[in-house]
């Protein structure tokens, strides 16, 4: 049986809406762009769709219309422009972690940080301390992560993009100075695991798929919030910045742990749906 591209796209929306995707006309765009190899798959429409590829795009649509990730069936997922290996074991980078990085870059720009030295916390996939390195050539960026699985996707995604960063296998929420400069670093950013026990049980399915380890931040999802702070302030230079992530409605607890910790110059930011999503601050004492 013979199926032109548009039949099958056709096919494959409709099993997605019936699914409750609502997301499917890009969902199927995007498993037929990477499965046909072609960014504008859908300018010929009449052609027919080879049978393998039409398994494989087949096979694909099922996994997602039952709630698998699509950023996993794909393998790759693009952040700040620059491409990453996904898979299970490492989160997925989300495009409000962006936020993240330019705070960052508007931090190095306004304190004219020509060569700083940045380390990235729980690091994951290394969206961050890679697009980092990326944007920032001359800075010194290390990346730290406890997961052997997110580790080795961390390590692939630095070569993937040629990004020179220091990579260090370590659970950042314990004390110890074991693979830490001396003289520490000028900024920490984190995107730790914020997400409460309620949360936890009230998941997406496609969310959870991801690690646990990634995810859940203690009872109120601010355990990671406190220990890195307690810790990793005494890593910090004098007017070094500490720049986390952290989840919808947590940002005034976050501050009074920043607060709680002497620190000032304390930035709320905003994503591109107004949501409290980043913060940035100031350490004005010396390591």
């Amino acid at each position: 049986m013979t199926m032109t591209r548009r039949e099958l796209y056709v096919l494959c929306r409709e099993k997605l809406e019936r699914a409750g995707i609502d997301t499917a006309d890009f969902d199927v765009m995007c498993i037929f762009q990477d499965m046909l190899n072609e960014k504008n798959p859908m300018f010929q429409p009449l052609e027919e769709v080879p049978e393998d590829i039409r398994g494989k795009i087949t096979d694909l649509t099922e996994r997602r219309s039952q709630g698998y990730p699509l950023q996993y069936l794909l393998g790759r997922w693009e952040f700040f422009g620059y491409p990453f290996n996904v898979g299970e074991g490492v989160l997925i980078p989300r495009p409000e972690t962006e936020l993240l990085v330019e705070n960052i870059i508007e931090i190095c720009r306004r304190e004219k940080l020509t060569s700083p030295r940045i380390v990235d916390l729980c690091s994951g996939s290394g969206c961050i301390a890679v697009t980092l390195k990326k944007e920032l050539p001359s800075a010194e960026v290390w990346a730290y992560e406890i997961s052997p699985q997110a580790l080795s996707y961390l390590k692939g995604n630095a070569s993937l993009n040629d990004a020179d960063i220091n990579i260090k296998e370590r659970d950042v929420m314990l004390g110890g100075n074991e693979d830490i400069p001396e003289d520490g670093f000028d900024i920490i950013v984190s995107n730790p695991p914020y997400l409460t026990s309620e949360e936890m049980s009230q998941l997406q399915t496609e969310v959870s798929h991801e690690p646990e380890l990634a995810l859940y931040g203690g009872e109120d999802g601010l355990d990671a919030y406190r220990a890195i702070t307690d810790i990793w302030k005494h890593h910090l230079r004098k007017n070094g910045w500490l720049c986390y992530e952290y989840g919808d409605g947590q940002h005034d607890y976050v501050k009074d742990i920043l607060i709680d910790n002497d620190f000032r110059n304390i930035t709320l930011s905003r994503d591109l749906a107004g949501i409290y999503r980043a913060v940035s601050a100031q350490r004005t004492e010396e390591v």
